[in-house]
């Protein structure tokens, strides 16, 4: 059986900022190959926002098909470590390093729980590159799945889920993303002579304001109200006395399940037209929300964590997106990982003890799927 930990101290010892390529995934086949998984590692991607590798690997068998979906980047480390951010060192028993939690962890403990028994059919669904831009990472897996056939029943998403105690909560639904950038055009001029001029501030400030303004909805039974957020303002005038020939916004908005990103872009673009016919308005939808309504994949989920640590889990939506939005579209989804209070800053560490208690859940979860 694989060790979680030293495969863990391996994969945070294997640099991997975002987005992730070569000694990384090495190590990861590495520790599946002599589980009888079959690898399939490809590159795609330009850049920008690529290239990207990932990896999925496969095992046959009969009965419910478990993916394990998650991540081996990790985001920059930052500055005032005590020691090496990819060190893995272990000290006073808490594995440190970046990953330990987001989420090198949790790909370690879901290997090491994997049974020798080659009949229960299994993936693991790797990107290289979640905490990026996420286009060439598990979108390009899911289509590598389906020009290879590759159709899971439920998927697990190892994201740290747990919020004071492991085992405390879980992610049953993620509410949507979407950015929108508004662009109001004016016409410069000197300030002593507004009529000869078009100021764009004016209609820019006024459209926010009623934005400002918008009650999107009062949440439901499984999602927190939607929120928009205006994020930044642009004008970029360094003359005190000129008025400027353009103004831009930019808003993030976070929806539940009863909005849509394309519905949203379009409201916005009428807010902003209303105030400035001319105004140029974009979107970029990152994910749509999603619910795994509460059922059989929970159930099981929760069974596995009640019979380790005698808690009884919550089910949530909160939290910000993840690449669950993508794979809920295949099948059952469900993220379910470690504590995530150390996740990106500075110092992030996983209790050894945790770690090897999640290795027992994730078995738990298996051997019950297999069932």
């Amino acid at each position: 059986m694989t060790d979680a930990l030293a495969l863990a101290q391996a994969l945070i010892r294997s640099d991997s900022v975002t987005p992730a390529r070569g000694s990384v995934f090495d190590v990861l086949e590495a520790a599946l190959v002599p589980l009888g998984f079959t690898v399939d590692r490809f590159t795609v991607g330009e850049e920008p926002d690529g290239p990207v590798e990932n990896l999925l690997a496969t095992r046959g068998g009969t009965g419910t098909h478990l993916a394990f979906a998650g991540h081996v980047d990790v985001v920059p480390a930052g500055d005032g470590w005590q020691g090496s951010p990819f060190s893995g060192e272990v000290r006073d028993g808490l594995l440190f390093g970046r990953g330990a939690v987001d989420m090198k962890g949790a790909v370690a403990a879901f290997v090491a729980a994997i049974p020798t028994d080659p009949t229960i059919p299994l993936s693991l669904i790797i990107t290289g590159d979640e905490e990026g831009p996420a286009v060439y990472g598990t979108r390009a897996l899911i289509d590598r799945m389906a020009e290879l056939g590759v159709a899971p029943d439920l998927c697990l998403v190892g994201e740290p889920t747990s919020a004071h105690r492991l085992g405390d909560m879980m992610k049953i639904g993620r509410r949507g993303s979407v950015n929108i950038w508004i662009t109001v055009p004016g016409r410069q001029g000197h300030v002593a002579y507004p009529h000869l001029a078009d100021n764009p501030i004016t209609p820019l400030v006024a459209m926010l304001a009623e934005i400002e303004g918008v009650t999107l909805d009062t949440g439901n039974a499984w999602f927190q109200p939607s929120n928009i957020e205006i994020t930044d303002l642009h004008v970029g005038n360094p003359a005190t006395n000129v008025i400027p020939g353009a103004a831009q916004a930019r808003l993030s908005i976070r929806f539940n399940d009863e909005q849509s990103g394309e519905a949203l872009v379009e409201r916005i673009t009428a807010i902003a037209r209303a105030h400035a016919p001319a105004a140029q308005v974009s979107g970029r939808i990152s994910g749509e929300a999603f619910l795994t309504q509460p059922g059989a994949f929970s159930a099981m989920i929760a069974d596995a964590i009640r019979a380790e640590t005698g808690i009884e889990p919550e089910l949530s939506t909160t939290g910000g997106t993840s690449d669950a939005r993508f794979l809920s579209k295949l099948c059952p989804t469900v993220e379910f990982g470690l504590l995530n209070a150390t996740m990106h800053k500075v110092d992030e560490a996983v209790a050894v003890d945790d770690l090897y208690a999640l290795t027992r859940i994730y078995a738990g979860v298996i051997a019950r799927a297999g069932a």
